[in-house]
This record gives structure tokens, C-alpha cells and sequence, in this order.
């Protein structure tokens, strides 16, 4: 998908709004156990009850990988039912040495399809040029995260003062174009994210942390906006998990519809729309 086509999916649906698809068999409803396939009839049903609401799906590769073939068929399946005007996102983690990554690459790009992975910088530009090769495919590069851990190493300071996640930033930023590069930037540290976009003006930001982990829209698009709206923010746990019940996919739906309308009063504040 181009970031034309993602600009314009955002203008229509009157949404940024990016679903996490983090089916896990531990806490989807247990009469889905009794199906074939619970994990994909879990996502599909998750997919026809939130596709009008959102511009983008995210399955987390781990949730897939950890159930062996049956995951990978899931997986396959589950991208292969989201509607094709809809931008997909492998949440695999990669980045490897440039042969390896080029593999991954096709792993999600031609195999899967997916318009996009997320990828680990900490090997350098030979870990991430190979995702960048491929048309209409981006790589989404982490940036500046809100796990517990991520101060250990993102906040590090150089001579000139500047933390490790700013080099990350003005580094790859070099490597490719806001028409194939985003960066992942965590949502439950409002203020930082504004430091971010004054690296990287003009690139989307995947935004994970809003809704269950505490991260705030309003401050999100305060510190985070661009004039193409520059931003997918992700819900995973509360929409997804709304209910475990026979209801979850109409409880999901009330969720997501929540969270566009939302979305829309803001782009309509910001003249978006």
C-alpha cells in the first residue's frame, strides 16, 4: 500500500485506528476451543465486526509462531481475510544481518503479503536496507518504546547529548523515505513523542499504548501530528478482549466504533476532514 492509499483509507473511514490481532488461546472465548481453527474464526469473526472502524490490522507474529504450523496457518488465513484496502502489519520483531533480513523480507512481504514489519534496529543499516528494497512495502522501525526495559538502552545519552533513540532516528531516516520508513513510538510517553516528531517530521508513527496501557489520543495527536495525519494508533487488548463471552465480536465492534468517533472529532478539529 502507498502512503497515498493509507492517507486516503484514513480520510474515508474518518480513522486512524489500527487493531491488534493478538488472538490468544488462553483468553479468546472458550466456545471458539470447539472449532477447527479457534485462532482464525476468533480473528475473523474480530475483522467483520471492526474493518469499517479502522485503516489497519496488526497481528503479533509471536502469538502465531508459538503454535507451530497450525499458528502459521492461522496467520495465513487470518491476512488472507482482511479486505486488501485495509494495511496489514507483521508485529515480527526482525532485524538481522542483511542476507538473513532479505529472507524475512519475503517471509512477510511476498509470501504473506503483509504491507509492512516491524523491524529492530540494533544491527544497523544492513539489518534494515533489505526491507526497504520492495515496492509499496514498509519497514516500521522501532524507536523510542514504553516497555520497563526500554530506558536501559533508548534513553542513553552521547557526547553531544543526544539519547540512542534520536541517533536511531536521524540514522535511518537516511536509509529510506517517508513513502516506505515508519517508526514505532510508544504512546504512554506523550511529551517524548513530540521529540520524535521533530526528528522525523514527516513520517507515520505506529503508536501502540493507548487504551489498556494507559496512553492518552488527545496527547498522542497533540505531540505526534503531521499534515498527513502521521499517525496509526494501536488497540489491541481493549477491543479485541472486550468480552469473552458469545457477545466479544459485538462488544469489540462497540470498542472500536468508540475509539473512531473519537478519532474523527479530532480530524475534524484538525481540519483533516
Amino acid at each position: 500500500m502507498t502512503r497515498k492509499e493509507l492517507i486516503n483509507q484514513i480520510k474515508e473511514k474518518r480513522s486512524f485506528l489500527c487493531v491488534g490481532l493478538d488472538a490468544d488461546l488462553d483468553k479468546i472465548p472458550t466456545h471458539l476451543l470447539e472449532t477447527e481453527d479457534p485462532i482464525f474464526e476468533f480473528n475473523k469473526a474480530i475483522i467483520d465486526a471492526t474493518k469499517d472502524y479502522c485503516v489497519a490490522y496488526k497481528p503479533n507474529i509471536a502469538f502465531y509462531e508459538c503454535l507451530g504450523v497450525k499458528g502459521w496457518k492461522s496467520l495465513e488465513k487470518t491476512l488472507n481475510y482482511i479486505p486488501k484496502n485495509i494495511f496489514t502489519i507483521a508485529d515480527a520483531k526482525r532485524g538481522d544481518i542483511g542476507n538473513t533480513s532479505t529472507y524475512y523480507a519475503k517471509t512477510f512481504f511476498e509470501y504473506l503479503n503483509c504491507d509492512s514489519v516491524t523491524i529492530a534496529p540494533y544491527m544497523g543499516e544492513d539489518s534494515i536496507t533489505p526491507f526497504l528494497e520492495f515496492k509499496n512495502k514498509w519497514a516500521i522501525v522501532l524507536a523510542l518504546t514504553s516497555n520497563r526495559g526500554s530506558v536501559d538502552f533508548q534513553s542513553i545519552k552521547d557526547k553531544k547529548g543526544d539519547e540512542l533513540f534520536k541517533t536511531v532516528l536521524k540514522k535511518t531516516a537516511n536509509w529510506g523515505t517517508p513513502e516506505n520508513l515508519m517508526y514505532v513510538v510508544g504512546a504512554t510517553r506523550a511529551e517524548q513523542i513530540g521529540e520524535v516528531r521533530s526528528v522525523v517530521p514527516e513520517h507515520f508513527f505506529l503508536v501502540p499504548g493507548v487504551g489498556a496501557q494507559g496512553g492518552s489520543l488527545e496527547d498522542v495527536c497533540k505531540y505526534g501530528w503531521n499534515k498527513d495525519c502521521g499517525l496509526l494508533v494501536n488497540s489491541s487488548r481493549g477491543i479485541i478482549y472486550a468480552s469473552n463471552d458469545k457477545d466479544f465480536s459485538e462488544k469489540a465492534k462497540n470498542e472500536a466504533t468508540k475509539i473512531q468517533q473519537h478519532m474523527e472529532s479530532i480530524l475534524r478539529e484538525k481540519h483533516f476532514i
